[in-house]
C-alpha cells in the first residue's frame, strides 16, 4: 500500500509533487507563500516557480530564509501577458492559479482593470497551459463568485467558467482544469478581523450587522485543501471544503470585547450570509466526508467525474454560512482567533 502523510484533515501521498515542476501565479501573495511552505516541507518538488508582477515582493520573498531553496525560481510576469506565461510554463507539470485583483470597492471603480486581470488573465493562463502541455491547472475562486452582486464576484464567476469549460480542449490525455472555492481567510488583508483589531484602539468598532454570518478558514487549511484537490482532480470539478461559520457578533465579542458598536448596515456588494453552493447548483453536487464537488453542467468532453464516489445532494440543497453549516463553538473560535484577541 502506498504511504501517505497527514495534511490537516487529508492524507496525501508524498509522491504527488515529488520531482514535479509547479508554477504558482500570484505566488508572492499570502496564499502563494503558504502553499510553497507546504510543498517544500512535505514533498521533494523538482521546481517551484513563483510567477508574479511585483519585483519588490519577489525580492522580499527571496530574502527570507525559508524560501532560500534550490527548487525555487522567481519569474517576473503578469497574467495579462500570454507570451510570458507560455515561456514560464515550459516543462511545468502543475499550475496553481492564485493571481487576481480582489478588492471589492476598487473593482466597482475600476471594472476594466479587474476584467483584464481576472477574466482575460484566466483565459491567458488556460491557453498558455494548453500550449505548454501542463498536466493539471487548479484555479482559486471565492464565495463572491456565487450569485455575484459585485464586479469582483462577477469576474471570478467568469474565471471559473473559463477553467471548467477548458476541459473541452484538453480532453484525451491533455491538460485538465479544476477550481477550488472557499470563504474568508482568517486575518487576510481587508477582512473584518484585522479591521476590528485596529478599530478597537478607538473604543468603537464599525459593524455591518451583528447577525451576519461568515465562513472562516485559515491560510494553512486553504493551502492544504488546494493540495488535496490537486491530487484528486480529474478535470471539471469545483471543489468546496466543509468549513465552520460564525456570526460577526461572535468575532466582535472576541477581537474587540470592550468596544462599543457602530452598526452601519451592509455595504455595497455585501451579502448577509455567504453562499458556497446555491440551490441552483444543487443537482450537480456530490458530498464527501470533508468537502463537496460541483460537477460541470456540460460533460461533453467525456470527463471522469464520479470515479471518486461521493453522495448526491438533494435538489434543494444549499451550503451557506447560515444553512447546512457547523457553527464554531466559543472555544473553537477563540482558538482560531488567538492571534487577534487582546491579551
Amino acid at each position: 500500500m502506498e504511504s501517505t502523510f497527514s495534511c490537516g484533515n487529508y492524507m496525501i501521498p508524498p509522491r504527488m509533487l515529488s520531482e514535479k515542476s509547479i508554477l504558482i501565479t500570484g505566488g508572492t501573495g499570502s496564499f502563494g507563500r503558504e502553499f510553497v511552505r507546504l510543498a517544500l516541507k512535505n514533498f521533494n518538488p523538482k521546481k517551484v516557480i513563483i510567477y508574479s508582477r511585483d519585483e519588490w515582493k519577489q525580492s522580499e520573498m527571496q530574502s527570507l530564509e525559508e524560501f532560500k531553496h534550490s527548487a525555487i525560481r522567481f519569474f517576473l510576469g503578469d497574467v495579462r501577458d500570454r507570451d510570458r506565461l507560455e515561456l514560464a510554463m515550459r516543462q511545468v507539470d502543475y499550475v496553481i492559479h492564485a493571481a487576481a485583483l480582489k478588492q471589492v470597492p476598487a473593482a466597482e471603480y475600476n471594472p476594466h482593470e479587474f476584467i483584464k486581470t481576472n477574466v482575460n488573465g484566466a483565459t491567458n493562463v488556460m491557453e498558455a497551459a494548453l500550449k505548454a502541455g501542463v498536466k493539471k491547472v487548479l484555479a482559486l475562486s471565492t464565495d463572491k463568485a456565487v450569485n455575484p452582486v459585485n464586479l469582483y464576484g462577477a469576474t471570478k464567476l467568469c474565471s471559473d467558467k473559463v477553467f471548467i469549460a477548458a476541459n473541452s480542449y484538453g480532453s484525451g490525455g491533455g491538460t485538465v482544469f479544476s477550481v477550488v472555492r472557499y470563504g474568508n481567510v482568517v486575518g487576510s488583508r481587508g477582512s473584518v478581523i484585522p479591521i476590528f483589531q485596529k478599530q478597537r484602539e478607538t473604543g468603537t468598532i464599525s459593524i455591518t450587522n451583528p447577525e451576519m454570518t461568515r465562513f472562516l478558514i485559515t491560510l494553512r487549511q486553504g493551502a492544504e485543501f488546494v493540495l488535496k484537490s490537486l491530487g484528486d482532480m480529474v478535470g471539471g470539478e469545483l471543489f468546496i471544503p466543509k468549513i465552520p461559520a460564525c456570526t460577526v457578533a461572535d468575532i466582535a465579542n472576541l477581537v474587540a470585547p470592550d468596544c462599543d458598536w457602530d452598526t452601519i448596515g451592509l455595504r455595497p456588494g455585501e451579502k448577509m450570509h455567504e453562499v458556497l453552493i446555491p440551490e441552483d447548483e444543487a443537482r450537480n453536487v456530490m458530498e464527501f466526508e470533508n468537502h463537496f464537488v460541483i460537477q460541470p453542467i456540460q460533460t461533453f468532453w467525456g470527463n471522469k467525474i464520479g470515479i471518486k464516489g461521493g453522495t448526491k445532494c438533494p435538489d434543494n440543497f444549499t451550503y451557506a454560512s447560515n444553512i447546512n453549516t457547523v457553527q464554531f463553538s466559543g472555544e473553537e473560535l477563540k482558538l482560531l482567533l488567538k492571534d487577534f484577541i487582546p491579551s
